[in-house]
């Protein structure tokens, strides 16, 4: 993935609903510091921030179970999303489907690009 490509990628992490607040406000920051003299520590703390915050597949799985996902969700939404979320493992996925989390692991995949 190309530099550009990859801050498509923090857009899109910074659009989505299931991004939270603290995320939102690394990520902004980041774009803010491209082509600054502190973008390098910028992108560090933003790759930093998604290393803790994006979910394993494996650990959305027990979440969509729990009772708090169905408050949160709803008992109907909360069964939808582990069903999809045991299809994505199935499937050989490794990483919540989420929007903020895909976007997450895309830009953590190609750190480099961000790093340069």
């Amino acid at each position: 993935m190309t530099k550009e490509e990859v801050l498509q990628k923090v857009q899109e992490l910074i659009d989505a609903p299931s991004c939270y607040s603290g995320l939102k406000d690394i990520a902004t920051a980041y774009l803010a510091a491209v082509g600054q003299a502190g973008e390098k520590d910028a992108a560090e703390k933003l790759l930093a921030e998604l290393e803790a915050d994006v979910n394993s597949i494996d650990d959305v799985i027990p979440f969509f179970a729990s009772n708090e996902a169905k408050k949160i969700f709803g008992e109907q939404q909360a069964t939808a999303l582990l069903a999809q979320a045991h299809e994505v493992k199935a499937s050989g996925g490794d990483t919540c489907f989420c929007p903020a989390c895909t976007a997450g692991k895309a830009i953590l995949d190609n750190r480099s690009a961000l790093l340069g």
